[in-house]
């Protein structure tokens, strides 16, 4: 069978999403190996998958956790800035080790996140498929699309297409530094301009297609095909079970990268206390709970939890919106509450207020006398909960991973045809 690479961020929600795709191909099988720096190596094998080890001399072994720690303590502007250099980083050594490790392995086709574009690069030069993987939102400019790091919801208006475009504008040129790396090694391999950077066989997008706002000019090969999430693909976490009260259950989640924003979790027990629900604290392993010993109301907080677990027995999510959290949310129909703090969060954060799944505030406003009316809100009025529960069918609907390894199949195999 084919043997396959995956290249995407060491980070968990990227990892959440092209962890179960090669995990799936492997058990029809594929050989799968994954490309990344040495920090993600106790997570690939967890999965159960080979790994491949690359960029040892810029991030070694501990580095990552270093770069997350001081990622996690940032938020808006500064924390997107991080992240694109970063990303950066991530080029230069995908671009200077990625060609001698894919061939070392003998990679025949490649998955590729759709933040690293990179990928598609060194596929071209060695001339084998790469199909491009959305695990977070579709970065796929059009006029009437807001940008992913704004939380405007979309408005079919001039002023509205207007204001998206003026602002595409303004940021675009962060991305330059990228693309001029891409075409340095470009012209090194002679490989000609850069026409294209998703495949142009095959984009994955994790979201259902109801979970975005309405696109024009998205590619024939562009298929939401609804999440792929299986705790499978996760390491194990244990959880104290038992001190669960039987109370509807609040669960709380700032993510695996910006949770060290204390304050957010002493709001959120403000807001949370006295009522008649149990609220459950995932640190994200950004703290030790002994660092939050008095919290207002003593909810039940972890270091990590098994999330999808739990989400199947939660009333609300209070979350960041990162789009693993809001999507495995949807996915057992828990509507949520907002908490943005950079990246794609807020754009997703736009996406759930637009469906009617549950609200947003920002970092600017939150305070336990703002959280606490929109936590009363979204437990006691039906619609948010109907709305959600319109989100799960509409993934169910979409797929999943089923329909996702069809279409990698069949894009890596020309002689079955494209969908």
């Amino acid at each position: 069978m084919t043997h396959i690479g995956l290249y995407c961020p060491a980070e968990t929600g990227h990892l959440h999403t092209m962890l179960p795709l090669g995990l799936a191909l492997q058990e029809k099988g594929y050989q799968i190996t994954f490309f990344g720096v040495p920090d993600a190596e106790a997570k690939i094998k967890a999965a159960n998958l080979d790994f491949y080890p690359i960029g040892a001399d810029i991030f070694p072994p501990g580095s990552t956790a270093a770069l997350f720690k001081k990622l996690s303590q940032l938020k808006g502007i500064p924390a997107l800035q991080f992240t694109i250099n970063w990303f950066y980083q991530s080029a230069q050594i995908f671009l200077e080790e990625g060609v001698n490790a894919l061939q070392k392995t003998g990679v025949e086709a490649l998955l590729v996140d759709q933040i690293n574009p990179e990928g598609g690069t060194v596929a071209q030069l060695l001339d084998i498929p790469f199909i491009t993987v959305c695990s977070a939102l579709p970065f796929n400019q059009e006029p009437g699309i807001p940008p992913v790091f704004t939380p405007w919801l979309y408005r079919p208006l001039w002023w509205a297409n207007l204001r998206n475009w003026l602002t595409y504008q303004v940021t675009n040129p962060f991305g330059q530094a990228g693309k001029k790396l891409r075409l340095k090694y470009r012209q090194k391999w002679q490989l000609g301009a850069e026409t294209y950077t998703d495949s142009p066989l095959a984009i994955l997008c994790h979201q259902p297609a109801a979970f975005d706002f309405p696109r024009q000019t998205l590619p024939p090969h562009f298929h939401y095909t609804g999440p792929y999430h299986t705790s499978y693909s996760r390491i194990a976490v244990d959880f104290p079970w038992h001190k669960l009260t039987g109370e509807p259950l609040i669960y709380a989640s700032m993510g695996t990268v910006q949770n060290c924003l204390s304050y957010v979790f002493e709001v959120i027990a403000g807001a949370c206390q006295g009522l008649d629900a149990q609220l459950v604290i995932s640190l994200g392993g950004g703290s030790e709970p002994d660092s939050l010993p008095n919290l207002p109301g003593n909810p039940l907080v972890v270091k990590y939890a098994p999330q999808l677990e739990l989400l199947q027995k939660a009333a609300l999510t209070i979350t960041h919106a990162g789009m693993n959290t809001t999507l495995e949310s949807l996915t057992y129909g828990v509507p949520m509450i907002a908490i943005p703090v950079t990246n794609d969060q807020p754009g997703i954060a736009a996406r759930i207020v637009w469906t009617g799944v549950g609200e947003m505030i920002g970092l600017g406003k939150l305070n336990s006398e703002n959280l606490r009316p929109m936590v009363k809100r979204i437990l006691g009025e039906e619609r948010y909960h109907q709305n959600a529960r319109k989100l799960q069918q509409a993934i169910e609907q979409s797929g999943g991973i089923e329909r996702a390894i069809t279409i990698i199949e069949q894009a890596i195999n020309p002689s079955c045809g494209l969908l």
